[in-house]
């Protein structure tokens, strides 16, 4: 690994960055969607025979004592119970952006490494193919150890820069398909208690 590395030349220490931040991104995304999803179901199997039975206090009571996104979401529609549809709806659309616009955080960021980190290799790949075009100015027709270090930074830089790009940009499409799932799936789950609440 530290032989890659070396051979590789400057260009391997911010591509290796790129690689730890992708991967540390992607586990704390993984977590905080644990977190956010954490609690739904069993919060949504209290508050089903508390609606049915038009206990919109007390559902809002149960909904304040468990922190989560959704229920931030539900407790915003049991304090505007008994209001026109529409009403409720706009305010309780507004507090959903709100809830899922922390799920993005880094996405983009994640976006940019998989973007930048196949451009630096090949910019390793440039300055490795110079080096070893100054060999042949230098030296002539030289020999093979002369020209290896200039076209080895050239191959390892291409291919370290491809071989994080490639996951980080899997990581980052699933991620990001992550979100509008979870997006969508808080969207149905509000809009159907909105439409018990609404006049």
């Amino acid at each position: 690994m530290f032989d890659l590395l070396s051979r590789g030349g400057g260009l391997m220490a911010p591509i290796l960055f790129c690689s730890v931040l992708a991967l540390a991104i992607f586990l704390q995304r993984y977590y905080t969607f644990f977190r956010f999803q954490k609690g739904n179901r069993e919060l949504n199997d209290k508050l089903q025979p508390l609606i049915h039975e038009s206990l919109y206090k007390d559902a809002l009571d149960y909904c304040l004592l468990t922190d989560n996104a959704l229920s931030r979401v539900y407790a915003t529609a049991f304090r505007l119970a008994g209001k026109p549809r529409e009403q409720i709806k706009a305010v309780v659309e507004e507090v959903g952006i709100r809830e899922v616009a922390p799920l993005e955080h880094y996405l983009g960021l994640l976006g940019t490494i998989a973007t930048i980190s196949p451009l630096l290799g090949l910019l390793g790949t440039v300055i490795g193919m110079i080096k070893a075009f100054n060999v042949l100015a230098v030296e002539g027709v030289g020999t093979p150890a002369s020209l290896g270090g200039g076209i080895s930074e050239a191959l390892i830089t291409t291919a370290a820069g491809l071989t994080v790009a490639i996951p980080t940009l899997l990581m980052h499409k699933y991620l990001a398909g992550r979100v509008d799932r979870m997006t969508l799936d808080m969207e149905d789950k509000a809009l159907r208690v909105v439409d018990l609440l609404g006049d």
